[in-house]
């Protein structure tokens, strides 16, 4: 080698590119930080909440919040702060189980059918639109109440309930990529079908799937809380915001801090997942500088 050659630059990979989009977008880098606090949060709830979010006290019914109870206490003494942090845990859970399900039903069958196409594509596209074609909520509660109440339940119905946006999501964009001059290259090639559909399609389409996920936990915690305040999630007294909300609906007049903490931690938590996807979407979008 010349003593005055120099090393090309290493390739800049999408995903650092992307970074940097998204670094460039305080908006979502500060919806992701909400994001991660509350993370923290469910991940170190028995360290962080300053009292068992299950332990009653009947000296402290319905308090004000004081330097002792931050938040105030419930109608039977519990800690409100405590069960939110530990509320947490349950719409987060909820939120990244649920979602995953959708993913491990959504993905595999969206490829099948817009990878194969004939009767394959057929079926699968008069299914998602059946189910497409009830609310995603009804379906969940539906789901959930058949099943029967529990958070693993709400969970899975969850995750069935929204499957099929990530059916119809996948199978469109396997159906916009399987025709670029690189896919015709690696079938002209003898790549298997397997092989195209794992290392050059799927690839190709992480970047939506990424943002329509993110967008779904947010979608996926409000149908928990709202699972849960109608008895169909978690299980008192587990502690969980919808049905924290439950509760405080017979005591909104004299007793408000019940309701306004949970469904404050709502309110945050899905607007954090909602303006972190759309930074996203923004961030993994190839057309941007």
């Amino acid at each position: 080698m010349p003593a005055n050659a120099t090393l090309a630059p290493a390739p800049d990979s999408p995903w650092r590119r992307a970074w940097r989009r998204l670094k460039r977008r305080r908006i979502a880098l500060l919806a992701l930080g909400v994001v991660v606090a509350f993370v923290v949060l469910a991940v170190f709830a028995p360290w962080v909440s300053p009292y068992d979010p299950v332990e009653t006290s009947w000296s402290a019914i319905r308090k004000a919040p004081t330097a002792s109870h931050w938040f105030g206490t419930d109608d039977i003494g519990r800690d409100v702060l405590s069960r939110v942090i530990w509320g947490t845990r349950a719409s987060l859970l909820a939120g990244v189980v649920s979602v995953s399900l959708s993913l491990a039903i959504g993905v595999p069958l969206g490829m099948l059918a817009g990878f194969l196409g004939g009767w394959v594509d057929a079926v699968v596209s008069r299914i998602t639109d059946a189910f497409l074609a009830c609310p995603f909520l009804i379906l969940a509660i539906a789901l959930a109440a058949f099943l029967g109440p529990s958070l693993t339940n709400a969970m899975i119905a969850i995750g069935v309930s929204a499957a099929p946006v990530f059916v119809r999501l996948a199978r469109g964009q396997v159906l916009a990529v399987k025709v670029e001059d690189y896919i015709e290259a690696a079938r002209a090639v003898g790549n298997p079908r397997w092989r195209i559909a794992l290392r050059h399609i799927l690839p190709n389409i992480l970047a939506p799937l990424l943002v329509q996920a993110t967008l779904a936990i947010a979608a996926a915690v409000i149908a928990e809380a709202s699972l849960s305040f109608l008895g169909l999630g978690q299980q008192p007294p587990a502690p969980s915001w919808g049905s924290m909300l439950n509760t405080a609906k017979n005591f909104i007049d004299n007793a408000p801090w019940m309701a306004i903490w949970p469904g404050l931690a709502i309110f945050v938590l899905v607007l954090s997942f909602n303006l972190l996807g759309d930074g996203l979407r923004d961030a993994l979008d190839p057309r941007e500088v």
